[in-house]
């Protein structure tokens, strides 16, 4: 017995569109959740066009031997967080044991018909081993499906000290800041987690004890969740040793980051709604500072990055997707308006998204209301900062811009329609 996928009825209407488009062929992304019993689509999105196609004459002959896969993985890592590869030597995550590493392949012909609709063939490979072979799987329509998940919302102060040791090159600042970091998350995937202030244990069912919510209703239940770290890494497993360097500098990384994690409906566990959300935590912190150090890498000379004492990191913001009830999310510098964030949605999403749909305070209201509550956290800015702390006087920002990511939890299923794709 093949794996079920139950898929939102808005991922059928979209298919079909694409079915009647007049194209030779469309590869695509279907976005979801796995769990032990059965997966989940919520949301499927065709690979973004590049310039020259749009000039294509329809009748012009091409083959599957043209897609270019380059192009494909690109919008697939812009769409998915480029989670897999947000650190230089490698990810911050990786499948557990506990993980579903089966996923799922949709092929649907046009020409082929079954009682009337194209023919739809369904089937799933393991991306943990390379000769796995195709199994069939059952593909279900189901309205409303999302509505009746559950989010996990929390807020992470950020306040890390990295000293720069003395002759370090400017273009060392990320490897510096990359290895605080790595230790940071250590401390993250050790840490307690409250959820609505209470430890709960790992393998007890999440929405035990929790009212019912009827799908299709609109209304998602909401948990609040804090992250209480250690204060140090656990010395009954390494060894703690102290390291004197002679340091000329040093970068503060501080702030407020905002994290949101959809867990699914069927059974899920206490430990899958917690690794959802650390994952997310680990993130969206890791995206934002390689963001970061690229730009200021690329765009940017020696003498103007010592010069400059404060550069920003990008806000996160949400979007509501129309037909389904998850939000995708983006980040925004504060020289860019909101047209900019729609036009990127509809180039990565292949959808329209109206202003009012799209959340741009979320972090600007959680940095304050910390700070509210903690008179002596120092938060000069709505996001984090990297401040270089020899001249803390001027603040200046910089750009760049990243793709669109499922707002946490959400993984990669597979390539959608013709092309077969798997994550490394």
């Amino acid at each position: 017995m093949g794996r079920s996928y139950f898929v939102e009825d808005v991922v059928e209407k979209y298919i079909l569109n694409l079915v009647t488009a007049e194209k030779a062929f469309t590869t695509g992304l279907l976005i979801g959740q796995c769990s032990p019993q059965r997966d989940f689509v919520v949301l499927a999105v065709q690979t973004a066009q590049r310039e020259e196609q749009f000039n294509q004459p329809k009748q012009s002959k091409v083959s599957l031997v043209d897609i270019d896969e380059d192009w494909v993985i690109g919008h697939a890592r812009q769409l998915v967080f480029a989670v897999e590869k947000s650190v230089v030597k490698g990810r911050l995550w990786k499948l557990s044991e506990d993980d579903v590493s089966e996923r799922v392949t949709l092929h649907i012909c046009s020409k082929t018909r079954k009682l009337g609709e194209p023919r739809v063939t369904c089937r799933t490979f393991d991306v943990q081993d390379p000769k796995s072979s195709a199994k069939p799987a059952d593909w279900k329509y189901q309205p409303g499906l999302s509505s009746s998940w559950s989010v996990l919302q929390c807020s992470v102060k950020i306040d890390l000290h990295i000293p720069v040791p003395e002759g370090s090159s400017v273009k060392n600042l990320d490897k510096y800041v990359k290895n605080r970091l790595q230790k940071w998350a250590n401390l993250v995937e050790d840490s307690v987690i409250l959820i609505n202030g209470h430890v709960r244990p790992n393998d007890k069912e999440f929405t035990e004890g929790q009212k019912k919510t009827t799908r299709g209703s609109g209304t998602q239940q909401n948990f609040n969740v804090q992250l209480l770290m250690p204060l140090t890494g656990d010395s009954s497993n390494e060894r703690l040793t102290a390291l004197v360097e002679v340091c000329s500098e040093s970068i503060q990384l501080n702030g407020v980051v905002h994290c949101k994690a959809y867990i699914h409906s069927n059974k899920p566990k206490v430990k899958n709604a917690i690794q959802a959300l650390k994952r997310d935590v680990l993130n969206t912190v890791s995206v934002r500072t390689e963001m970061l150090f690229e730009d200021i890498l690329l765009n940017e000379d020696e003498s103007t990055i010592i010069s400059r004492d404060r550069h920003d990191f990008p806000r996160r913001v949400y979007a509501q997707v129309p037909g389904c009830s998850v939000c995708m999310c983006d980040y925004i510098f504060p020289d860019e308006a909101v047209a900019d964030l729609q036009e990127h949605f509809r180039e990565i999403l292949d959808c329209d998204i109206e202003e009012e749909q799209i959340d741009v305070t979320q972090e600007a209201i959680e940095a304050c209301a910390y700070s509210n509550v903690n008179s002596d956290a120092v938060l000069e800015g709505n996001f984090p900062q990297v401040e270089d702390c020899r001249a803390p006087t001027n603040h200046t920002n910089i750009q760049r811009n990243i793709g669109v990511v499922m707002a946490v939890g959400m993984a990669l299923l597979a390539t959608a329609f013709s092309l077969f794709y798997f994550s490394d």
